[in-house]
This record gives structure tokens, sequence and C-alpha cells, in this order.
């Protein structure tokens, strides 16, 4: 999509797990509000694009992602103890997911990220229905804290513009 993420290691892994930059991306903007600063989509994308640049770029998230995903393939295989195959497809019990989901959208934007986190986790939007339960929820965080941290970091912008002309 963009050269800058040709050769980003998480994003080519996310890739190999059938999640690529136009998945979070569309993910993203399904659920995108305008407000004074992100007036239009043609902002948003911006923003998300150098938000998701940022994000697969930290060698953190791609620990938790990747920990995400092959939890999922334990999980789908019947491999985690006390977690049969049919209840993890089934989900009754299982919470840790979202916990997860949470971890990253917290360490991504901090408190905002995880009340960001429930509206994607609520509304699953886009690639996040197709994914299974670990997964969706991982990149749901991803997702989650980079539209948390350009909502916040642009009204704190455009709060400091309006304070300096004060």
């Amino acid at each position: 999509m963009e050269t800058k993420f040709h050769d980003l290691p998480l994003l080519k892994y996310l890739e190999e797990h059938g999640v690529t930059l136009k998945d979070l991306l569309d993910t993203a903007l399904e659920l995108f509000i305008p407000h004074p600063a992100v007036e239009t989509r043609e902002k948003a994308v911006e923003l998300f694009k150098a938000g998701f640049y940022e994000a697969l770029t930290d060698v953190n998230i791609a620990v938790l992602e990747v920990a995400c995903f092959r939890a999922e393939e334990d999980g789908q295989a019947g491999l985690i103890p006390l977690l049969p195959k049919e209840q993890f497809n089934g989900r009754p019990g299982l919470i840790v997911d979202e916990y997860l989901g949470m971890t990253i959208a917290d360490y991504i934007a901090g408190a905002r990220g995880i009340f960001e986190f429930i509206r994607y986790d609520q509304a699953k939007p886009g690639i996040l229905r197709k994914l299974g339960p670990i997964a969706n929820d991982a990149i749901g965080g991803l997702i989650a804290g980079v539209s948390s941290r350009i909502y916040s970091g642009t009204l704190e912008k455009q709060k400091l513009e309006e304070s300096e002309k004060e």
C-alpha cells in the first residue's frame, strides 16, 4: 500500500495471518467519527497511517501481537492446557482474549485506549469479524490504541494551538 510500510516485519507477519494494512485502515475507518481536529476521512487516513506505522515498528507491540496469534493457533489446535478446542471455539469462560486486547490498547494509548477497545470489541467492524477470538482482540487492541492516540493527540494539539493564540 505504502512504500514505507513495505518492509515492516510485523506487518509482514500480520499479512501472513490474513491482516493487511488496508484491513487495519478500513476497520479503523468503519468507526471513524469526525470531530474538529479530524474533520475529514482523508485526514483520518493520513493520521491512521502515521499511527499504524509507529505501532508496527514498536518491538513491544510486535511481541504482544505475535503472542496473541500464536495463542490463537494453539487454541484452534486444542494445544492450550485446560482449554479444549471445542471450548476455545465456543468461548464460554474465556476472557483473557479481551484482556490481551485491552493490554495492547493500553500500551499504545493508556486508559483512553481501553475505552476505545471496548467500542471496537462490541462493534466488531471489518477484519475483526473474520478473525478468531484471540486474534480479533489483538488486532482490535492495535486499532483501538492507534485510534485513541490519534483522537487524543489531535485534540491536545488543537487545545495547545488555541491557548497560544490567547
